[in-house]
């Protein structure tokens, strides 16, 4: 099968679509990527997806708004994607839409998530049906929702011999843990480390007045210097010394929190590129001490994804944290790392449409597995079988 991942995140910079050839089963499920590209948000969605995640602005009718707009701008992309790859929208049989990240209440009574994008406006411009809404059959039987790429992890960076480590640093940062094949008595499992992109993006657009909307090539970084005493200050959140499974976002390391940060760093005297030297040490921080104190064995290899494996700066500060490990970009194992979580959610679509679990539970706290997401189907015939479609335990209640 075709099918596309879409990935809108925490950064919210725009949609990654990812198409990816996919047969076979787990453990020998076999992929390969297609295509992958990402469609920019233009500065009106992005703001107003910005507007809806702020508890203030973000009111009952402008959630229900965008939840709709996302919808055709993520049919948009899908389009555009197709047409990149030479392909035709019925040569892809299934979309898997994460859908974008306004609020995660893992800790809430019960448990709350909300993904916007509705999957309805993605059938009907592109004629093909969606898997949507992954994180909430998790959190329904007790998981954080997140983090899901865990189980992709698994699947795809599993090495024989050695103890690795999937890094993502998007907007939040999170970590698998994944022991070797050969090593029984050691299970993977997963959670958010902390802060990723979203507060460095946050301070290099407010130290170039908006110019910019990330640190390019750690520019800024690499300019200022990091005050160690009020990093420290920072280290001491409550979120580092809860114990995984453990989940965050924008929620608790976002807008609200970067103006004190800001704020407060600019009254001890700190530079504006300072505060982007100093946010970046603490998402490298963060990760580094997550691994010291969560992890059971520290991983030989650690193989980072997302926009931070793009920042120099950033990576050299995990390699001198993180030593002896060897510290790789995942695109070094053959993952382009701005498409592994566009991948990811292709292929839990892939496992949902054929009827399998795909949270691991060691990794979001589920008493569980489960198969995630609803399925919006397509109204007309896609290019399967009907009997591959009858056949499907997807259907089996």
């Amino acid at each position: 099968m075709f099918v596309i991942g879409l990935m809108s995140g925490t950064s919210v910079d725009g949609v990654d679509v990812a198409i990816v050839n996919i047969e076979g089963a787990p453990p020998d499920l076999q992929w390969s990527l297609l295509h992958f590209t990402t469609i920019p948000y233009e500065a009106e969605i992005r703001d107003f997806i910005l507007e809806v995640m702020d508890p203030e602005s973000g009111t009952v009718d402008r959630v229900c708004e965008l939840h709709a707009k996302l919808g055709q701008v993520f049919a948009e992309a899908v389009l555009a994607g197709i047409a990149e790859a030479n392909l035709r929208p019925e040569d892809v049989a299934l979309i898997g839409s994460h859908g974008q990240t306004v609020w995660h209440a893992p800790e809430a009574n019960p448990s709350a998530t909300l993904q916007l994008g509705e999957a309805a406006y993605i059938v009907e411009r592109t004629g093909i049906p969606v898997v949507s809404n992954f994180r909430s059959r998790d959190m329904a039987v007790g998981g954080q929702g997140a983090p899901l790429v865990a189980y992709v992890d698994v699947l795809l960076l599993t090495h024989e011999t050695r103890v690795r480590a999937a890094q993502n640093i998007g907007g939040i940062a999170n970590v698998t843990f994944l022991p070797p094949r050969s090593h029984r008595d050691l299970e993977p499992f997963a959670f958010d480390t902390g802060p990723g992109n979203a507060l460095i993006d946050l301070a290099a657009e407010r130290a170039t007045d908006g110019a910019w909307r990330y640190d390019r090539d750690g520019m800024l970084a690499a300019a200022g210097q990091v005050d160690e005493e009020f990093l420290n200050e920072l280290l001491a959140h409550p979120y580092f010394r809860r114990y995984p499974p453990k989940s965050t976002g924008r929620e608790t390391f976002g807008r609200e929190f970067f103006d004190y940060v800001w704020h407060r760093a600019r009254a001890r005297g700190l530079t504006k590129v300072d505060v982007v030297s100093t946010l970046t040490a603490f998402t490298a921080r963060s990760i580094a001490h997550a691994y010291r104190d969560f992890l059971p064995v520290f991983p030989e290899e650690i193989i980072v994804s997302g926009g931070g494996a793009y920042n120099p700066v950033l990576m050299d500060m995990l390699r001198d944290l993180l030593a002896p490990a060897r510290v790789v970009a995942s695109d070094d194992v053959g993952i382009p790392a701005d498409a592994k979580e566009a991948v990811a959610f292709a292929i839990l679509a892939y496992e949902t449409w054929h009827g399998r679990p795909g949270n691991l539970p060691m990794a979001t706290g589920a008493r569980r597995r489960v198969i995630l997401g609803q399925v919006t189907p397509a109204s007309s015939p896609h290019p399967w079988t009907n009997d591959e479609r009858q056949s499907s335990s997807m259907i089996t209640p």
